[in-house]
């Protein structure tokens, strides 16, 4: 419990954490109505589509840092 904390390592994998950000930042690629799936807009389901997508980025991330 009182021991002391190991400093965390910086590594790679950590590098996929910017793809969300980058994705949804980068709004000229997704800012059309086409195609449509289900009547939803392209334009709202991409970003839909990157929440489940930003979760499956974090589960290497996340096996990364645990030690």
């Amino acid at each position: 419990m009182n021991e002391p904390e190991t400093p965390r390592r910086w590594r790679p994998v950590n590098l996929l954490l910017l793809l969300p950000f980058a994705a949804m930042l980068w709004v000229p690629s997704y800012n059309r109505i086409e195609p449509e799936i289900a009547g939803i807009p392209f334009f709202y389901w991409y970003q839909l589509l990157w929440i489940a997508l930003g979760a499956l980025v974090l589960l290497p991330a996340w096996w990364g840092s645990r030690e």
